[in-house]
């Protein structure tokens, strides 16, 4: 038996050590959690080893050890892509999509890891030599070996419980993290590949699963009744900075003008606290209620209602990143982020599920919770949403993307969030009756395909309309960037040809050349239409391209990128042409405040306590929420993977928190985290809009 369970530990520690060197380096894990568990993992594949009698026990010894190189491999080109680890919701929900659909960056995943996937099976080869050439038995279903392998999984268990026990008392973020789940990166980084595979099967089993086969077409109703504020009024904000200082009307000739002299106003429902108490069914949306009835809404400001009655077309960019602006190579985009509103402290987090958490994050103003908020979103009541509030005065609202119908089931859920949603392909849908859901392009099977194509086939659909709002998610930008396997990075390749980087920069601006040729048609599109003045444009990333590698991203950059939350810096894009000087925003801001600052540029009626996200123009401190629960505010970038603070200081060098004042600060902006991130799932879990809507 002893053998046999060292055979096992030493297998899974092995292997723990090479996913470990090959995803993280040589980074600090928790090493004891670690080895306990592997001791006990082990532990119970000897007994079940035992157990069994005949060749069966071969079957199972042989089998263990496979699974678990497998599984090792598995989760290996897995975060080697994705910089995530593969759990079960995935599995469920989206990670065949993932693995299939994107086959080409699955190959090149494995093909960039392969190295270490041949280290991970040498000792299985090993293993199976030496049994075959010893004649090595396996543990028979003895009481003294059964007895033996209880007591090396209890041992086990024991050393991890006391880890966390431990963990528990010192109030590390390590304890946290294993408890609540909230980061699994973090959590496969400290504990290992099986440690999070339980802890995952844990979680799994009470998250819901929602199946939407047998959907049918059809625009969500849209129930509220929203109506926008007749005199809007402003405050005073700080963090605004205008070009010109001097000149309050800095929209020149379009009418877009700040309102001085009106009366404070705020941004909420009268809702009635006391049916929404009465209403709960649970504790958690008792503590809904109790957060929303507690939160102060924002007040109006100088910005509230001045794109009222205006067309919105809003954009999230595939991989978008500030570095792939280059006057001479990308002029269209150098305009529209060195115009308009200018954000000097814009950050995108990267979320578990990366692109549809961004499109999530960037459309409901919800901050996501755990893989696929997206679709569980799907058969929830989203009256809040962008669509919802064009609707009410109505407007249509319409959602392009240049990929599948099918994939992410973006054709449930964008439906859900209130738009009229197209793709270029069916993806997994029949062609009866999802073919009518499909705009034109030249080359729908590109990959990745062209933005430019996409707005060729679809700009005509809406833009003669009298007022209308569009959403795309591009995906031009789509990794990896090479000019043999990315279409895009081929289509363009002669215009990034001079730039002095390395195959993989030059390809990755050469993908956003398309994006950029797309954005140049659209222009020129609305100005043809007679629609440009009286049309916001807004771009967002739903991450930044995280298949590069940190020596790739800097040399894309041209500069350390260490600090911080410096890697997820961004640009972001809210731009009008009518805007004759830049307005230069300091606050620091990011996606989960896009819905709620262009409710509040539109002259929307709505409640900001809907939202995990704020208005970047209220005069609330600016926060900037990571997965792993890192933040940024005003005054301070916290990095919690890395445990760096950087205090940020005043012009005159010194600190903006006071040094007395730092520990309560930083306490309160810890909380404050905790709470959003705690809104923002229960309002997803509960389907709570609803009640509110009641």
């Amino acid at each position: 038996m002893l053998r046999t369970w060292a055979v096992f530990a030493g297998l899974l520690l092995y292997l723990e050590l090479i996913f470990h060197i090959s995803c993280f380096g040589w980074s600090m894990s928790n090493p004891f959690f670690t080895i306990m568990f592997c001791f006990a993992w082990a532990g119970a594949q000897t007994m079940i080893v035992s157990l069994v009698k005949g060749r069966w026990k071969k079957v199972m010894f042989y089998g263990a050890i496979w699974l678990s190189v497998l599984w090792t491999a598995l989760q290996l080109v897995y975060v080697s892509i994705f910089r995530q680890p593969l759990l079960w919701e995935a599995v469920f929900q989206g990670g065949e999509d993932a693995l299939t659909d994107y086959w080409v960056e699955t190959l090149s995943g494995v093909l960039g890891v392969l190295p270490y996937l041949l280290l991970l099976a040498v000792p299985a080869v090993i293993i199976g030599i030496v049994f075959r050439m010893k004649g090595w038995s396996l543990p028979e279903s003895a009481g003294l070996e059964v007895l033996r392998a209880c007591v090396a999984i209890a041992l086990g268990i024991s050393g991890c419980l006391i880890v966390l026990v431990v963990a528990n008392y010192m109030e590390t973020d390590f304890y946290d993290n294993y408890r609540e789940f909230y980061n699994p990166m973090g959590v496969v980084e400290t504990t290992g590949v099986f440690s999070t595979f339980l802890r995952d099967t844990i979680h799994c089993s009470a998250a819901r699963v929602t199946d939407w086969r047998g959907f049918e077409p059809e625009q969500t109703e849209v129930s509220v009744e929203i109506e926008p504020p007749e005199n809007p009024s402003i405050t005073e904000n700080g963090e605004v900075l205008p070009g010109d200082e001097t000149d309050s009307e800095i929209y020149g000739e379009s009418g877009m003008t700040g309102r001085e002299d009106a009366v404070v106003d705020t941004h909420e429902f009268e809702l009635d606290y006391e049916a929404l108490h009465e209403l709960a069914e649970n504790d958690k949306q008792i503590w809904l209620a109790d957060y929303i009835q507690g939160m102060e809404p924002a007040s109006f400001n100088e910005y509230t209602g001045i794109f009222d009655g205006y067309n919105l077309i809003y954009i999230t960019a595939e991989s978008f990143s500030p570095y792939a602006i280059r006057e001479d190579v990308t002029p269209t985009l150098y305009r529209l982020t060195h115009s308009g509103f200018i954000f000097e402290n814009y950050y995108v987090p990267l979320w578990q599920t990366s692109t549809s958490d961004g499109e999530y994050i960037n459309c409901t103003g919800l901050i996501p919770d755990g893989q696929f908020s997206m679709r569980e979103s799907g058969d929830n009541d989203l009256p809040y949403t962008l669509p919802a509030f064009f609707a009410s005065q109505g407007t249509d609202s319409y959602a392009y993307h240049n990929n599948s119908l099918s994939y992410y089931d973006r054709y449930v859920t964008h439906t859900n969030l209130g738009y009229d949603f197209k793709a270029c392909r069916l993806g997994k849908l029949p062609a009866d009756p999802w073919e009518q859901q499909l705009f034109p392009m030249e080359h729908p099977n590109q990959w990745p395909a062209s933005d430019l194509e996409m707005m060729q086939g679809t700009v005509d659909e809406y833009i003669h309309k009298d007022r209308f709002h569009a959403y795309y998610m591009t995906v031009s930008g789509h990794m990896y960037y090479t000019f043999g396997g990315n279409d895009m990075a081929a289509k363009n390749r002669e215009s990034v040809e001079q730039l002095d980087l390395s195959e993989n920069g030059k390809a990755y601006i050469a993908c956003n050349v398309e994006l950029d040729k797309a954005l140049e048609y659209l222009l020129e599109q609305l100005e043809a239409a007679g629609q440009l003045e009286k049309t916001v444009i807004c771009l967002s990333a739903d991450h930044y391209p995280y298949c590069m590698t940190d020596t790739q991203y800097e040399e894309l950059a041209g500069k350390d990128l260490s600090q911080g939350m410096d890697l997820y810096r961004n640009s972001l894009i809210l731009w009008n042409a009518g805007m004759e000087e830049p307005v230069t925003v300091t606050k620091a801001c990011g996606p989960m405040d896009l819905v709620p600052t262009l409710l509040n540029l539109f002259g929307f009626s709505y409640d900001s306590r809907m939202y995990a996200g704020r208005d970047i123009f209220s005069e609330e401190e600016g926060m900037v929420i990571f997965n792993d629960r890192s933040f940024v505010t005003d005054s301070v970038v916290y990095n919690k993977s890395t445990r760096q603070t950087i205090w940020l200081q005043k012009p005159d060098g010194n600190d903006i928190v006071s040094d007395a004042d730092k520990e309560i600060y930083f306490a309160d902006m810890e909380q404050e985290v905790k709470e959003r991130c705690q809104f923002s799932s229960y309002v997803l879990e509960e389907d709570y809009y609803g009640y509110v809507e009641k």
